[in-house]
């Protein structure tokens, strides 16, 4: 857990969420709250316990310990149900509704499947599928671990490795991407302030003219 060179897996997704996110986290360790973060932070706040328990008929680990020497990566998952023969099966709790933007869920299914492969290397096991339960319409999207996700977790852990070796934030997003996905990020003033604080006036001036409006 203390090999400088291990990627934690929370990087890929953030990686492939934007890769400037990723490099404010992990190479200038800032992250800010807000109400994304904050929901997110209370809903694994009841599923990060470590602990052990049995439910329907399966082995329930929470906060389960992860590693995978031959990828460089370490982290911990939510849950990991245990088959009755053993094999793990990875759930993933996120924030929000089930249909979420293609997008934002391709990051979500890509650290569910390097949680996969972790686990496939700690238990010698294959792992098929995987689900990410989705808190706000409280159900579960199963996610197949193809050989195309497979091979995007090595892409981006190579990716993340490069972004941090050289210690250089990149650009921001722009276009289609920037309107997806930048509103949402905590780190829109750090990373943007000018577009940050645009979007604050515009939330404010748009409060300012609702009928009876109390800022």
């Amino acid at each position: 857990m203390d090999d400088p060179f291990a990627i934690p897996l929370s990087a890929l997704q953030h990686w492939a969420y934007c890769p400037r996110q990723c490099g404010l986290i992990h190479i200038e360790q800032a992250f800010d709250a807000n109400v994304h973060t904050l929901r997110g932070d209370a809903l694994h706040a009841r599923v990060d316990e470590p602990g052990l328990q049995t439910e329907r008929g399966r082995r329930v680990e929470r906060a389960l310990p992860l590693w995978h020497d031959g990828l460089g990566l370490i982290g911990k998952a939510d849950v990991v149900e245990f088959l009755p023969d053993d094999t793990p099966y990875p759930v993933e709790y996120k924030q929000g509704a089930r249909h979420k933007a293609a997008g934002i869920a391709a990051c979500d299914e890509l650290q569910l499947a390097a949680q996969a492969l972790c686990l496939e290397a700690m238990t010698g096991r294959a792992v098929a599928e995987g689900a990410i339960f989705y808190a706000t319409s409280k159900r579960r999207r199963v996610v197949p671990i193809t050989p195309v996700l497979r091979a995007q977790v090595a892409q981006t852990r190579a990716a993340v490795a490069a972004q941090l070796a050289s210690g250089r934030l990149p650009p921001p997003l722009t276009g289609e991407l920037a309107a997806q996905r930048c509103k949402s990020c905590s780190l829109l003033d750090r990373c943007q302030p000018e577009a940050g604080q645009s979007h604050e006036l515009t939330r404010v001036r748009d409060h300012l003219f609702e009928p009876d409006a109390d800022i």
